[in-house]
């Protein structure tokens, strides 16, 4: 049976500036793509930055990208995303834009080529919506948030 990368055939992507990178996959198991600056930015601590990635995609109908931060950054640097994960709307032609957040105590400065944050690109469901006088029953009901106890 094919794999879902042969189904969906392949994501058109348009590089918007001279430097820009197409989305790679560092390793051939890997679920994100990671996605590089085309610009520079000084970030202080506490702090954020809206970096560039001069490309925008073409993502098929039903597939979401989620813009996710890199481990890397996170553990080395204390490097974020404000909006994590950001999401790319499957009609959205327009730049992938990163907003950098460092949670860290130094200065972090990002160069352009740097990998930034990952891309992420998932199946959604966007089902009419219903609304009911009540809802169908479940184990759970409306016990709330930590409601299953310690262990």
């Amino acid at each position: 049976m094919a794999g879902l990368d042969e189904l969906a055939g392949a994501l058109q992507v348009q590089l918007l500036h001279p430097d820009a990178v197409a989305p790679a996959r560092t390793r051939a198991g890997d679920a994100g793509h990671d996605l590089r600056a085309v610009e520079g930015a000084e970030i202080p601590p506490d702090a954020h930055r809206v970096v560039p990635t001069g490309i925008a995609i073409a993502l098929p109908p039903g597939i979401a990208g989620l813009v996710t931060p890199r481990s890397g950054l996170a553990a080395q640097h204390g490097i974020t995303l404000v909006n994590t994960p950001g999401l790319i709307d499957p009609n959205y032609r327009g730049e992938i834009k990163v907003i950098l957040r460092n949670e860290g105590s130094e200065r972090f400065v990002v160069e352009p080529g740097d990998r930034i944050a990952q891309l992420l690109l998932v199946p959604f469901w966007a089902p009419a919506i219903e609304v009911v006088s009540t809802l169908t029953e479940s184990d759970r009901g409306s016990a709330g948030f930590g409601s299953s106890g310690r262990r």
